[in-house]
């Protein structure tokens, strides 16, 4: 570390009160909550908003129900924070309910008793007549032998994050993109300061801090690693596949203990279907395989047989940040509920992590955490995101699918085209999130632009819109025009690896549309 220092003299210095490591849902919701006390805090992160799990799960806002028999105070947890969200958060969320759907040979008993977990965890659940499920939702199974309605419902967590982030930076807070942390400095019982790279340009920062909060998810334990404290982690890699259409209206889950392949989300025009649980060992190499595919295709298809015969457009995995140990292929075993360490015990007093736990439960994970860091800074003013609605922002306003171009048929503008033809992006649409980012000094990216809209997420999977999008940026002078073909080849790069895993009939031909294009009119390469 002396080393590390003596080389990051010159730094540029930041100083607040609050330091969050992580911009993911915990991170996001913590810089809210500190804002709306009053607190000024600044949020590094080492790529973008919701870059790790808050961004590669299945957006399904938990009724609690698929944790009632496990572990009831998960479940319980997961019903109240859904309430909530409801409540301040409405325009994120789809409010759907769910199924709990039982096919012959699943565990009699845990059906039998599925009711009553619910109802000691404060769920309603109630059972339906298979019949009329089915005329509710034609594609379940003609096997299924009993369902039973939750409130589950569908959100969206990337305007969740996007929004939380817009409202405390409008109080005050800072938010430092493609920044990393990469040292620690103690003095005594104290982090003095911590040191973060810029990935843009390199450059260093030196940022002192009262309070550091560690919300970094899956990356959690390395964070605390450079300041000299342990957290004992397993991750979890869960797999889902992306459908070319929507088939349920409804969250439609498998009536058994949690397992592979036991969940159909609805995401907006798509459905969502997963996911796996595989213990892995680097945060480094998560990529969806062709067999965890089929392993998931094979099993969902036996709630929702449609699926068997679907067209897939593309799969992407994500890293779900468990707390605790667990023996080998035992990753299902640990609680999803959430851990927060005072690290007071390890010789540190402004040191905080919170980590675990679920998107559910990003608010009061982010509550908690705010209450343990004012209590130490000494501030008073009480946590008020349970009761404040979150307002709208247009950093959030075009994740929504079926927004851009609703917002496009108002207008009738015939001098805004259509950059993106699958998901009917228009040209004022990505305008306003360059403009977005341009407004806190940020040049957009292509990729930052996909995050943050409907962009490259249809059948094409960025094969065209790639091509437009830069084209258009350009000749505005928003985006060099010696960088178009870097980006196009990085945005490109990321779509092909979430296709490779569904490569076969309709999207095969799509993709090898894609690589023509690509490799044969830019001789640009797609990664292998």
């Amino acid at each position: 570390m002396a080393c590390l220092e003596a080389r990051l003299n010159f730094a540029s210095l930041i100083q607040t009160r609050v330091l969050i490591i992580g911009g993911g849902a915990t991170g996001t919701a913590l810089a809210r909550d500190l804002a709306l006390r009053g607190v000024d805090c600044v949020v590094v992160e080492k790529n973008d908003i919701n870059a790790g799990a808050s961004g590669r799960n299945h957006g399904l806002l938990h009724s609690g129900a698929r944790y009632a028999a496990g572990d009831r105070a998960a479940a319980m947890e997961c019903r109240s924070e859904g309430e909530i969200l409801k409540r301040v958060a409405a325009q994120t969320i789809q409010d759907t309910g769910g199924y709990f759907v039982a096919l012959p040979g699943d565990d009699e008993r845990y059906i039998a008793d599925f009711p009553a977990h619910c109802e000691r965890a404060g769920i309603a659940a109630r059972a339906l007549d298979v019949a009329a499920a089915r005329a509710a939702e034609p594609m379940l199974s003609e096997q299924a032998i009993a369902v039973f309605e939750v409130p589950d419902a569908s959100i969206d967590p990337f305007r969740l994050s996007l929004e939380s982030m817009a409202q405390a930076q409008s109080l005050g807070a800072r938010l430092l993109r493609r920044a990393r942390v990469v040292g620690c400095e103690r003095s005594g019982r104290r982090i003095s300061a911590v040191w973060v790279r810029s990935g843009r340009d390199g450059a260093d920062l030196r940022i002192e801090a009262e309070q550091v909060v560690n919300a970094a998810g899956a990356w959690a334990g390395e964070v605390a690693q450079l300041a000299g404290v342990p957290i004992e982690m397993t991750w979890s890699k869960g797999t889902l596949l992306v459908t070319h259409t929507r088939l349920a209206r409804r969250v439609v889950n498998r009536l058994r203990r949690p397992g592979n392949a036991d969940i159909v989300m609805p995401g907006g025009t798509v459905s969502i279907v997963g996911t796996t649980s595989t213990r892995v060992d680097d945060l480094d190499d998560i990529i969806p395989t062709t067999a965890e595919a089929d392993l998931i295709i094979a099993e969902a298809a036996r709630m929702m047989p449609a699926l068997a015969d679907t067209r897939f457009i593309r799969a992407y995995s994500g890293v779900r940040p468990l707390v605790g140990a667990a023996a080998a292929g035992a990753a299902r075993t640990i609680s999803r509920g959430f851990a927060l360490f005072d690290h007071e015990d390890h010789g540190l007093e402004n040191l905080t992590s919170i980590t675990g736990g679920k998107l559910t439960t990003c608010r009061l994970m982010a509550e908690r955490a705010a209450d343990l860091v004012c209590r130490r800074l000494g501030v008073r003013r009480p946590c008020v995101t349970a009761t404040t609605p979150l307002p709208l922002a247009v950093e959030g306003a075009w994740t929504e699918p079926g927004q851009a171009p609703r917002a496009w048929l108002r207008s009738h503008a015939t001098s805004d085209p259509i950059l993106c033809e699958c998901e009917m992006v228009s040209a004022s649409a990505v305008e306003a999130i360059d403009g977005a980012l341009r407004a806190h000094g940020d040049p957009a990216t292509l990729t930052e632009i996909g995050l943050r809209s409907r962009v490259g997420k249809g059948a094409c999977q960025g094969a065209f819109c790639a091509l437009r999008i830069t084209a258009h940026l350009a000749q505005r002078d928003d985006f060099p025009a010696l960088r178009a073909l870097a980006e196009i080849r990085d945005f490109i790069g990321e779509r092909w690896r979430s296709q490779r895993a569904v490569l076969w009939g309709e999207q095969l031909a799509q993709a090898e549309l894609m690589e023509a294009l690509h490799c044969g009119l830019l001789g640009e390469e797609l990664p292998p």
